[in-house]
């Protein structure tokens, strides 16, 4: 049997010596991080896309050496200019986008995770991650369904895979409706509707679902032989329709999509939110089929959250599922004065929540949450190599059905080691710093004439403008910002035009870092 080569004796991160190994690499790539950081010097780093990909370019060669160049020289040199061509979401100026500065601590627990590598598909692989997952996302679905009968969660990697999962779970729950009883004549009306197909129904507890024997694959739903050419339009008892608001976030209408289903039936939200008068007179005249209505707490453009009991109450008089993207605002359940702003989140049949968002967990953080587990069994799969019925029978825990995902990392690690470190408390407390920095930034903009507020934000997130700039004007602000390093503004177009979006996420955020904020905008606004 071959020898290890001298140099590549003690490069393993786990086992006994594993630490030793990595101890100095860690070192090193701390050394890096503060190098390119120096050499970046603000936000993001300046030349726009050209020059970072020329100065990557330029450090990552060869990418494939016929000889390796051992880890210092790899890591010093990659880190660092990885560094340099970052941005910096712990940087106060950069505020564009849903991208939270990572608290320390979870990283650390995430480099754990690296150094043992779990992977959560079969309970041999990964024996304490598949304990501590469980009782990690039983607690934090029991934040979000307090008085659910057996509230879980499953992880996602955010809020587009959660989002998918509502409507695959929402998919097989009116297929199990469909199959539980004979089909009745359609109404006339309906003929009217082609992509829609009339189904009377009854309303049903949420945690009746399918079995995965019932579960047929996505790609049924997918255009044979058309590429691009987007959904399927399907019909039939049975089929789901999908209703949300136009402030819904894009996934909805790609998962709908990945699963066959009709393109989602979307309301428009002129206000910025889903109106419930304008869904219940929806409800009333779309024919009669299984429906899912999806409603946002904290859309990705203005942070805006739905009428979430009024749209319950609504869901409830037409036997409709309800499912709230709240992969942005989930984490105000963490505050003790702002989780009043979540109140009817607790009647949805599936929540989606984030926190790799306002919950400053490196990517990926995302989570699913059902009122009771019962509901989770459309994923149910069986590998006899993972989860073979007499492991099961004995009593070896079955992980396929946690997920779309085989191989999976255990990205609750973090998540549990935060949740211990700061407490509930302690994470409420960073949310309602960013909360109150993005007030306080909204105050500072009205102050200004030469700039305009679009409205008083509801989480973190600020839309503005230079008074008077049309919607050219503000992209080409934007991206000269983006072109000199100076900041990071995302973009946000509303009823009202285009504007400039800050997403207050850093909570060492200061009032000077806004007030400099603003006057970098002030000063590369042209007349």
């Amino acid at each position: 049997m071959p020898v290890p080569a001298s140099g590549t004796a003690r490069l393993l991160a786990g086992g006994h010596d594993g630490p030793g190994a990595l101890r100095p690499m860690v070192d090193t790539v701390l050394d890096a991080l503060a190098h390119g950081a120096a050499d970046r010097g603000g936000p993001l780093p300046s030349g726009g896309p050209a020059a970072v990909a020329r100065r990557i370019r330029d450090a990552a060669r060869p990418l494939i050496p016929e000889e390796g160049e051992g880890p210092d020289h790899a890591l010093r040199t990659l880190v660092r200019a990885l560094a340099y061509g970052a941005a910096d979401p712990a940087d106060p100026r950069c505020t564009a986008h849903l991208h939270c500065p990572p608290l320390a601590v979870a990283t650390a627990a995430d480099l754990a995770v690296s150094a043992l590598n779990p992977s959560l598909d079969s309970w041999d692989q990964a024996p304490a991650a598949c304990a501590l997952e469980a009782l990690t996302c039983r607690a934090l679905a029991e934040l979000v369904h307090p008085h659910g009968p057996a509230p879980d969660a499953l992880v996602t990697t955010g809020g587009t895979e959660s989002n998918h999962l509502a409507l695959l779970f929402a998919r097989e729950q009116a297929r199990a409706r469909d199959t539980a009883r004979p089909h009745e004549t359609a109404h006339p009306r309906d003929t009217a509707h082609p992509h829609d197909t009339a189904h009377t129904h009854d309303p049903v507890p949420a945690r009746e679902t399918a079995h995965a024997s019932d579960a047929a694959p996505a790609a049924r739903g997918a255009a044979p032989g058309v590429r691009g050419a987007g959904p399927r339009r399907m019909g039939g008892p049975g089929t789901l329709r999908v209703v949300c608001g136009g402030n819904a976030h894009h996934s909805i209408h790609r998962a709908a999509w990945l699963l066959g289903l009709p393109a989602p039936h979307t309301l428009p939200t002129p206000t910025g939110v889903l109106d419930p008068a304008a869904l219940h007179t929806a409800l009333d005249r779309l024919p009669d089929a299984p429906t899912l209505v999806v409603a946002t707490a904290g859309t990705t453009d203005t942070g805006a959250i739905d009428p979430l009991p009024e749209i319950a109450d609504v869901c409830d008089h037409h036997a409709a599922t309800l499912h709230i993207d709240a992969a942005y605002g989930a984490p105000l359940l963490f505050s003790d004065t702002l989780h009043k702003r979540l109140h009817g989140l607790d009647r949805a049949h599936t929540v989606a929540l984030d926190l790799h968002k306002l919950g400053w967990q490196p990517v990926a953080a995302g989570l699913l949450a059902v009122p009771d587990g019962a509901a989770l069994a459309p994923l149910a799969h069986r590998a006899d190599y993972l989860n073979a019925d007499d492991d099961t029978e004995a009593g070896l825990p079955d992980l396929l059905g946690r997920s779309l995902r085989t191989s999976r990392r255990p990205d609750i690690f973090k998540i549990a080691v935060t949740l211990r470190a700061l407490g509930r408390r302690g994470l409420g407390d960073l949310v309602d710093h960013v909360c109150a920095a993005a007030q306080h930034l909204a105050d500072l903009i009205e102050t200004r004439p030469g700039l305009q507020l679009y409205a008083r934000p509801t989480l973190s997130t600020v839309l503005f403008r230079p008074t008077g700039a049309g919607p050219a004007a503000v992209a080409a602000l934007r991206r000269r910002l983006l072109h000199h390093g100076a900041a990071v503004l995302g973009r946000a177009t509303t009823p009202e035009g285009l504007w400039l979006k800050a997403t207050v996420l850093n909570p060492h955020i200061q009032p000077g870092d806004l007030r400099g904020l603003l006057e970098l905008v002030e000063g590369n606004t042209t007349p």
